[in-house]
Parts: C-alpha cells; structure tokens; sequence
C-alpha cells in the first residue's frame, strides 16, 4: 500500500524529532526505555523497584556494572516533557514499603528520570540518563489500526469474536448488531449502546476467568478523559471489507469516529512516545493465561506477536538515530515468578518464549537483541520446605492480602501461610495443547493456577536503614537492558 499524505507527514515528524534527540544524546548520552504489559502485569511495581534498588542499594549481582562497583550513584531528575504526567514514584514506594499493598496499575502514560553516574571500564567518568516511558500495553496494541481500515478491523474483530469463549461473551453485543442497518441513517443512540456493549465484551473477556489479551482498541477499557467522547464511541458492523458507506449512513458515522479514534490517540502516542524509544521492556501475566486454559494461552500469543510486529526494530546505526529511531533490545518478562517454586522458573521462561518464538524470529532476523526472562520485581514470598506425612513439599510462603479466600478461610493480611504451587510441565506445548492438568495445592489434587494475592514483604530496618525491596531477577534484566550501556 503506497504512503499516504498523512504518513508522509507523519514520517517528517519524527525524523524532526529523531534529530532533536540525536543532538541532545550527543551531549548527554540518553537511553528511552519503555516499559509496558497487559492489564495486571506489574509495570508499576517494576519501575518502582527498579528506582528504589538503584538509589538505595538494592542487591544486583548480575548486573554487572552495580555488582563491579563501576556505579557511583544513581540519582532522579526533573523529567524533560513537561506535558506528560511524571510517574509517582514517591507515593508508590510509600504503597509497597509502609503501607504493604500493591500500587494501583498503570491507566495513563508516565515518564521518570534517572541519571546514572559510572565508571567506563577504561576507567573514565561518565553519567547515563534513563527516560523510563511507563504505558499500556493495551494502547500498544492499538498501533496495527493505523494500517488498517475501518471495514477491516471490524470484519478481524467480528471473526475474533466468534472463536472459542469469545463467543458467549459477545452475545448481547451481537444480538444489537443485527439490529443495525449500516446502510441506514445515522443514529446517536444506537451508536452508543452498539459502543457500550462492545465495551462490555472486552471488560469480559479481561476477566480472569478468561484472561483474553488480544483486545484492541485499548482506550475502549481505559478511556481516560475521553471517556463519552465521539472518538470512543463507535464499534465494528458487519460490512464488506471493500464496500463503500453511503454518505449520512450508521457506517460512515462509525468510520468517521473509528478514524478519529486513530488520530486523535494512537498517531500522538506513536509520534510522541513510542517511535522515539530505545529499549522495551514487555511484562507478561503469565501464570493468568495458563489459568484460563490454552485459548488464554493462544491469544496471549497472538497478542505479543503483535506487539513485536509494532517495534521498529534492527541495529541501530548513524542515519537510524537521525532520522528513523529503531528499538535494539527487547526483554519479554513472566512476572510474578515468585508465585512459583524456583525448580519451576526455567518452565516458565521456557513458556513465555514459546509464546514469542516466532515474532522473535523475524525481530532477531532485524538485528534486535531479544530475551526472555522469569522475574519478581518484589518478590512477595520465601521457600521452604514442608512435611505433609512422608512427603516432604517444596513449597512457598508468604502473607496473604487482607480478604483473600483458601479452602474457606478469610485472610486478615497478617498470618503469614505455605502453599504448594505445584510444578509446570518440562514441555511448553502441554500447555498450549490443553493437556496439563494445572498446578495443584497438593500433588495429588486437580487444582489451577490461581494464587492467592500475597502483601509486599514486610522490610525489617538493618542499623537504622530500611533495605531495598527483594527481587528474583531484577537484575538480569537490568543487565540485558542497559549493561552494554554502562561499559
């Protein structure tokens, strides 16, 4: 499909703003990363530990320029984009560490800056910044609508819809589409209700029970101070892929809105924001896909490999930091690894990159770095070993939050208990194929993959200072995202 005018425009702006970072990193050597997941994923969390480990002394003993000495200090700073919103650090630690409860997720764009102050190898003094991007990964996955027509994306959406649980969920929106005439006059109200119930089905299929990921337009389940807006109230219709609206029509009202939708929030997100950055980061709530069984899994699927078909990605050379940014690395993370017994970590990992395998192919092909890695930004429990009758369980302890149910007990938030999580398969596709079983509380029993919700640990002050938060791994993506950085 030849560029439009539009895109060509488009282009011309961020090759403008490619040279004006170029000529500030040229002073002042600057990475952008971008940290980003599905709903429930820690982004969060992940940023906030990060901060707090690096400015507090957190132990990274694979990271190797903090674990060497080779890092002085490392320090926040003003953010340079005044019209984003800074993300509140502060208050989150506050949440994690003193109030002990999980910080509220991520429903909006946010920047933090962090400058590091280090030793090159060759022992000269350098300092790094970090522009930390905090976004949606649901708004990422609005990016493929830019290349996609309205009757395009309502006859993919239309068809995604029909498959598996999706089905049962659509219903009440696909019995109003029937009512529709598209070729009819335009009419506000049942434009309205066609949006609502759309919106309904996608808030469904989040749901943990299902766990669907694919679920674009992202703003539909986070619409911000768009909420009611025109831009966000339109939804697909059952027309020909080639066919024409008739002007004044429900279908010209519903493209007219979907286009809107895509100028007034996925291209100033993607020129401002996206296109610019450097390194990514993509949290992954894996344990809740495996939960809802392989159609979870399969969507979860279909989700990251579009969201690695959005990166511009490759080497990054001279003319591509001047006129076409591209991301070089990216880190695919399984958060909440401490869920799990460490014997099962490696099968985590080894789930996650078979979920990507195949969009990692093409990106490696590209010349970017990719890696996948099981991680807790704040890991929430311990391990130990417990003796039900002869057998001796590998299991995990933690506090549970307060409200949480197991096996008819209410939890008050302050009785720390053990539970057996039980192993994942050796073989990845015994998931994707539907054919495990799932995690069991007792090796013997069928049960699932849905864990109880533990608090933040509680941090026992060391000669009068407060620690920086555990972790399981925080560091080795620390070290694949930025260790090359700080040589």
């Amino acid at each position: 499909m030849a560029p439009s005018f539009s895109d060509i425009v488009e282009e011309a702006r961020l090759s403008a703003q490619a040279l004006l970072d170029y000529g500030d990193s040229f002073f002042h050597p600057t990475v952008r990363l971008g940290v980003t997941g599905l709903s429930r994923a820690g982004k969060t969390v992940f940023i906030t530990a990060l901060i707090h480990g690096l400015t507090r002394g957190g132990r990274f003993p694979v990271f190797e320029p903090y674990a060497t000495g080779r890092i002085a200090r490392a320090r926040l700073e003003p953010q340079p984009d005044d019209a984003v919103p800074r993300f509140n650090y502060e208050n989150h630690v506050r949440t994690l560490i003193e109030e002990r409860r999980w910080p509220n997720s991520t429903v909006d764009i946010s920047e933090l800056r962090l400058v590091i102050d280090y030793q090159r190898q060759n022992g000269a003094d350098r300092s790094l910044t970090i522009d930390i991007v905090d976004y949606p990964g649901e708004w990422l996955l609005d990016l493929p609508l830019l290349n996609k027509s309205f009757e395009q994306w309502s006859a993919e959406s239309l068809a995604l819809s029909r498959e598996g649980p999706r089905e049962k969920l659509a219903a009440p929106w696909h019995e109003h589409l029937k009512t529709l005439d598209a070729e009819g006059r335009e009419d506000e109200q049942a434009t309205r209700q066609a949006a609502k119930l759309f919106t309904d089905y996608l808030r469904a299929c989040r749901d943990e029970r299902f766990a669907m990921s694919l679920l674009p337009p992202g703003r539909f389940l986070m619409p911000g101070n768009l909420a009611d807006t025109p831009a966000l109230t339109f939804a697909p219709l059952d027309v020909a892929v080639d066919g024409t609206a008739p002007d004044g029509s429900l279908w010209a009202m519903m493209r007219r809105r979907y286009e809107a939708y895509k100028d007034v929030v996925v291209r100033p997100f993607f020129r401002d924001h996206f296109a610019r950055l450097d390194r990514q980061i993509v949290l992954v709530d894996a344990l809740s896909a495996f939960n809802a069984g392989p159609e979870a899994l399969h969507d979860l699927e279909a989700a990251l490999t579009g969201i690695l078909d959005c990166f511009r990605i490759g080497h990054r050379t001279l003319f591509s930091n001047l006129f076409r940014p591209r991301i070089d690395r990216i880190l695919f993370a399984a958060t909440k690894a401490d869920h799990l017994h460490h014997s099962s970590h490696d099968r985590l990992e080894a789930v996650l990159r078979r979920a990507v395998a195949k969009a990692a192919d093409r990106a490696e092909y590209a010349g970017a770095a990719i890696d996948v890695v099981a991680l807790a930004a704040v890991r929430a429990t311990r391990e130990a070993t417990v003796a039900r009758g002869r057998e001796k369980l590998p299991s995990i302890l933690g506090t549970p939050a307060p409200g949480e149910v197991a096996n008819g007990e209410i939890f008050d938030g302050d009785t720390e208990v053990a539970t057996f999580p039980g192993d994942l398969p050796d073989d990845p596709e015994e998931l994707f194929k539907g054919s495990f079983r799932g995690l069991s509380s007792t090796p013997s029993e069928q049960a699932d993959f849905r864990f109880l919700r533990f608090r933040p640990p509680l941090l026992e002050q060391v000669d009068g200072k407060e620690p920086a938060l555990p972790h399981i791994r925080l560091d080795r993506a620390l070290q694949f995202l930025l260790g090359d950085r700080l040589q």
